[in-house]
């Protein structure tokens, strides 16, 4: 039986982290599914990475480094993720043909559409539908434009590791295809991926992407504020943060921290539910049936429980390792606490196999 091997990197904030997938029986869909391999994960420095792009290359290329010298990962091809402001996410409708003929056409199709010059611009066209309108068959899709120097700085890095990137994905892409599986694929639902500096909302409708909004905040955000707040470092105000939470109610000497906490995880909370609220005003009767909180943020505790009272929607941890089979050194209790920080890495690697 053939079997495919895809690794996935996610250079994140906070750290590095990888995993390592076979695929055999048809790629990610087929019926003898996926087993996780391999998965490391090496933290970063605060300022190596900022708001989701690498700015010191070389300390990022020797955390990768490190990861692969520790988990013995078996190829330097990989598949890295961009998610942040600099990457432009909308829907566009174009004249239908060939998607590689598309796909080539589009620096002359959207220069009057972007924010930046097409040189600039690493275009790429993702197909969810087709319909016929007034004027000829329409190919619907959304349009990814990623500031070409953003998508460097990450391949560079990688490269400066050893590794060869095969493909860039975008993140919020990547997540759908982690989280969204079984019973899930006949939903609408909205995965939100609670990172250090950036926060990405996906909502997906059967599995397919229908709207993608970058948020400029995250978990660190919230960490710098009660560090501010209280005049101490980074490292002990992340411990207190955890140790307050959002939405609960706490010892007169945490009040300040708890005030730092809300101004920040409120703001967010609220641009998260705008969103929501945004895609249901536009798609009458695709109501979003369920949240999925991802990424190292969504921990915060209370975050999930003050995220359902503001949008009044049911809200869940996504679990990438769901239906995944583990290698023979890993077991899914080795993940245990730290799950939603897989589903990056893991969504990667999916899309090469899809």
């Amino acid at each position: 039986m053939a079997t495919t091997r895809v690794i996935g990197l996610d250079i994140g904030t906070t750290g590095v982290r990888a995993a390592e997938l076979e695929f055999s029986g048809g790629g990610h869909s087929g019926k003898h599914g996926a087993t996780l391999h391999r998965f490391g994960q090496v933290p970063l420095p605060l300022g190596a990475v900022r708001d989701g792009e690498v700015v010191e290359p070389e300390t990022v290329a020797d955390a990768i480094r490190q990861m692969w010298s520790r988990q013995r990962f078996t190829s330097k091809s990989v598949v890295i993720g961009v998610g942040n402001q600099r990457v432009l996410v909308r829907e566009l409708d174009l004249p239908w043909m060939p998607l590689p003929q598309l796909k080539a056409s589009l620096p002359f199709q959207v220069q009057e559409l972007l924010p930046m010059s097409t040189d600039e611009a690493l275009l790429d066209f993702y197909p969810t539908s087709e319909f016929d309108g007034p004027s000829g068959r329409i190919i619907q899709g959304m349009l990814v434009a990623a500031q070409r120097d953003t998508v460097s700085a990450n391949v560079l890095a990688a490269e400066s590791a050893g590794l060869r990137p095969d493909m860039v994905d975008l993140n919020a892409f990547a997540l759908v295809r982690s989280v969204v599986r079984g019973e899930l694929l006949e939903k609408t639902v909205a995965i939100v991926d609670v990172g250090a500096s950036v926060t990405n909302v996906v909502i997906a409708a059967r599995g397919v992407p229908r709207l993608v909004r970058t948020l400029a905040s995250g978990g660190q955000n919230v960490t710098n504020e009660v560090a501010s707040a209280l005049g101490i470092a980074a490292v002990e105000a992340e411990a207190i943060k955890r140790e307050v939470g959002i939405g609960r109610s706490v010892e007169p000497d945490q009040h300040v921290a708890a005030e730092a906490i809300s101004v920040v995880t409120q703001a967010l909370i609220e641009s998260i539910r705008n969103t929501l609220v945004y895609f249901q005003g536009n798609n009458p009767g695709a109501g979003i049936e369920l949240v999925l909180l991802t990424g190292g943020g969504a921990q915060l505790p209370g975050f999930g429980q003050y995220l359902s009272s503001a949008s009044r929607m049911a809200v869940m941890l996504g679990d990438p390792l769901v239906g995944l089979k583990m290698g023979k050194s890993l077991t899914l209790e080795s993940f245990a606490g730290f799950e939603s920080l897989v589903a990056l890495p893991i969504g990667l690697a999916h899309g090469v196999a899809a």
